[in-house]
């Protein structure tokens, strides 16, 4: 019934440990590693190459692109790479794409300077300027939609776009509006943003504190504007390309470190879409309980439950999907230990171990 993609943002270190982004690495040396990735035709139509041309393999520079005042691109800050997969028949195979094109990246990033590491929010710094400011242009061109506005707040944010999509699914909109209604209860799962500035800063994801409610938690492609929603952040934008018709893709988790904890995402998700259950509708993220989910996560023990209660849920719409209830039962297990990735960050960084360029004074 589904189909599945991932979109992976990964963060860079150099190998003297140091973290690497746009103040750090030019687009040219990302680049360099991009081109020297192989390229599949067969990986289009059904991914978009963009209209900068910099999107034109699973792996691309992931940055802030600046324009002269004709519209001409002049350049692009880096803030990482990101890798995606083609979209599957099944989240085992959209889990395997992403492992197999994550070893074909640190394979290409082992002769140079560069590592990859998963953190979720930039440990180092917290802005991101826009220098020299916007011209008239840009302007425009960044009024376009509520995310285009707040765009310059991904320079600092590491994340996955997990989409499912099924063809005979009543009411995608529907779905999208159930995830960012349950969206703080589901994202603490996912944290691993536990440092800012240089040190611990006291919760569990900063990209959680700093993103959601300005940016979408769910987004759905719809075919024409026909059932859009007007929101701030977007809930419904038009597909690009044919292949994104009908897509859902869930935005607010933090990175994660292993790809299997992707799939157990994937199929909570695959749940919620099915289940019928429960009531709780938004059209944008609640900003606010966000933020306080983002602190303590699932230690907090009302949000544990809460996230318990939505495993469940979806357990019991995945009756007769072994592979989901079995990746369920995973996740569970980790919501019973309380973990999140951070937990394993403040770990190994306590533990006097470099992580994400930080060692701990």
């Amino acid at each position: 019934m589904f189909r599945y993609g991932i979109e992976h943002e990964v963060a860079l270190v150099r190998t003297d440990g140091r973290f690497a982004d746009f103040t750090d690495v030019a687009f040219e040396e990302l680049q360099g590693v991009v081109d020297a990735l192989p390229e599949d035709a067969a990986d289009y139509p059904g991914l978009r190459i963009g209209d900068q041309g910099i999107k034109r393999k699973r792996w691309y520079v992931e940055g802030y692109e600046r324009f002269d005042d004709g519209g001409g691109l002049v350049r692009c800050d880096p803030k990482g790479l990101e890798i995606r997969t083609r979209i599957h028949d099944s989240v085992e195979e959209a889990v395997a794409a992403l492992r197999e094109d994550q070893d074909l990246l640190d394979g290409a990033l082992a002769a140079g300077d560069l590592r990859t590491c998963v953190v979720a929010f930039n440990p180092v710094r917290s802005d991101y300027a826009i220098e020299p400011p916007l011209n008239a242009w840009e302007e425009a061109h960044r009024q376009g939609s509520p995310e285009e506005r707040t765009a310059h707040l991904h320079m600092l944010t590491y994340g996955p776009d997990l989409n499912l999509s099924a063809a005979d699914l009543a009411d995608p909109v529907d779905v999208a509006r159930k995830l960012t209604h349950y969206s703080p209860w589901l994202v603490p799962l996912s944290f691993s943003s536990p440092f800012r500035d240089g040190v611990p800063w006291g919760g569990l994801s900063a990209r959680t504190t700093l993103r959601t409610g300005a940016r979408p938690a769910a987004l759905v492609f719809l075919a024409t504007e026909e059932g859009h929603v007007p929101s701030d952040p977007s809930l419904t934008q038009v597909a690009r390309l044919p292949a994104e018709i009908g897509r859902i893709e869930f935005k607010a988790f933090d990175a994660c470190p292993d790809p299997d904890l992707y799939g157990e995402l994937l199929s909570l998700l695959t749940g919620l879409a099915l289940d019928d259950t429960l009531p709780g509708r938004s059209t944008v993220p609640d900003a606010a309980a966000h933020r306080y989910v983002a602190q303590d996560g699932l230690a907090e023990d009302g949000v544990h439950r809460r996230t318990g209660d939505l495993i469940d849920v979806a357990a019991r719409a995945l009756a007769g999907r072994p592979a989901d209830l079995e990746r369920i039962e995973a996740l569970r297990g980790r919501w019973e230990r309380r973990w999140c990735p951070a937990v394993d960050l403040l770990a190994r960084y306590e533990a006097g171990e470099v992580v994400a360029g930080l060692r701990r004074p």
